[in-house]
């Protein structure tokens, strides 16, 4: 963060700028969040003073954003005497990103606008026994496709962001042995893809791209804390530490699948017993219905073969478990209330270790999961968060929907070429 000593307390979501001559590029980012992080828009006397930058800055810099189309006029606001001010906001067209989340079921790819809404998006399955090559030249053909049908300006198109299961190796913008993506050791994906379509490229996990797409669209504000807890093929947390993304030292934090939620469940590679990732992952929880002689849950005919482990089979028969369980069937009930009391175990655990303020849950299974977790969560937080008498945490589902890793891939493109680093202030002497 950049230090003022003059300038007044800023608001809460504001980063400060700085009237150095040589941060030019980190000032007119400051100036640019200051101005996305406004519903309304802001005028240039409410940017200075959000910054604490000088009024000739601020107005040379909104001059800049102006030309180059990433932000636009909003209408006249009267404050007080004078003559109205004029009100700037994101331009929504200014600048566009594309979102890739390489799920172990299937891909899903949107493009977003400056404000972070999808103008279009597409989905295909990874078909099994692909090989990651063969599976990367399907990715950037349908990128091409995808920006072509939207009808976007290619040249206004900043980057592609690629959300996948960890880990993930930052320095080289590889996959390093992702367990549910078997075959995709060292996976050049940054390069390959980046070859292939032409863009600037970035790769993350996709629970941490969840995470910036919370924080961009504001759903988690400036200063909040958070975990964001994905549930789909398998389960990991997003973390927002004070508004930002906690990334850890590898790019690797929020593997929390080896989290204990008791002493029971099948055994996990790890040696344990109930480790979060194991217990609740979708394919145990079917498994577990059909010893129990819940059902049935066949899947559609011909849908993943014979093969009852093939993703899409797994995944069907768990959104009919959570059918039976809406409509009242006692044993889906039961299954699915203790997936909720184990999920919430580990987010105590979290929000004990990490002190955040919110507990925020998506995913592709989500939804179905929702009437069941939001019942339960909560009640079991109050009773074991130690900070409960000083503050609350808010427990809720994604607003960005099943698409949130997708969103949030494209998210981690906009977030880095638009958001304030202070990296960008470390000047060579």
């Amino acid at each position: 963060m950049p230090v003022n000593a003059t300038a007044a307390p800023p608001r809460a979501s504001a980063r400060r700028g700085s009237n150095l001559p040589r941060v030019g590029d980190y000032n007119q980012v400051v100036v640019l969040e200051a101005i996305r992080r406004s519903t309304d828009g802001l005028s240039r006397v409410e940017v200075a003073a959000a910054t604490g930058l000088s009024p000739q800055a601020v107005s040379n810099i909104c001059r800049r954003l102006l030309q180059t189309g990433l932000v636009e006029e909003a209408g006249k606001k009267v404050a007080g005497p004078g003559k109205p001010r004029t009100l700037l906001r994101l331009a929504p067209n200014g600048r566009f990103a594309v979102g890739v989340h390489l799920d172990p079921a299937l891909t899903t790819f949107v493009v977003l606008d400056l404000v972070g809404r999808p103008v279009a998006r597409s989905v295909r399955p990874l078909r099994p026994g692909l090989g990651p090559e063969q599976v990367l030249r399907e990715v950037a053909e349908e990128v091409a496709a995808l920006i072509t049908s939207s009808g976007v300006d290619p040249e206004r198109v900043v980057g592609l962001g690629v959300a996948a299961p960890g880990p993930v190796d930052t320095a080289t913008g590889s996959l390093v042995r992702p367990p549910n993506l078997l075959g995709w050791d060292r996976v050049a994906i940054r390069d390959v893809l980046g070859e292939a379509t032409g863009l600037s490229v970035l790769l993350d996990k996709d629970v941490v791209a969840a995470a910036v797409a919370e924080l961009w669209t504001g759903a988690v504000g400036g200063t909040d804390s958070a975990v964001f807890f994905y549930i789909g093929t398998g389960v990991g947390a997003g973390l927002v530490l004070r508004g930002e993304v906690h990334r850890g030292t590898s790019g690797n934090a929020g593997e929390m699948g080896h989290l204990v939620t008791g002493p029971d469940g099948p055994p996990c590679a790890c040696g344990q017993r109930g480790c979060v990732g194991e217990v609740c992952s979708p394919r145990t929880v079917v498994e577990t219905a059909h010893l129990r002689g819940i059902g049935p849950l066949d899947p559609p005919e011909g849908l993943g073969g014979d093969d009852p482990d093939h993703r899409d089979v797994v995944g069907a028969r768990f959104r009919r478990l959570c059918a039976l369980a809406e409509d009242g069937h006692p044993g889906a009930q039961e299954l699915l209330d203790d997936m909720a009391r184990r999920f919430a175990k580990s987010a105590g655990d979290v929000v004990n270790l990490l002190d955040v303020d919110q507990v925020v849950f998506g995913g592709p299974l989500w939804e179905h999961l929702a009437p069941t977790f939001l019942r339960i969560v909560p009640e079991v937080l109050r009773g074991s968060v130690v900070t409960a008498p000083l503050h609350a945490t808010t427990v809720r589902g994604t607003s960005l929907g099943a698409d949130v890793a997708a969103l949030g891939a494209a998210s981690l493109v906009l977030d880095e070429a638009f958001s304030p680093r202070s990296a960008t202030l470390l000047v060579a002497h």
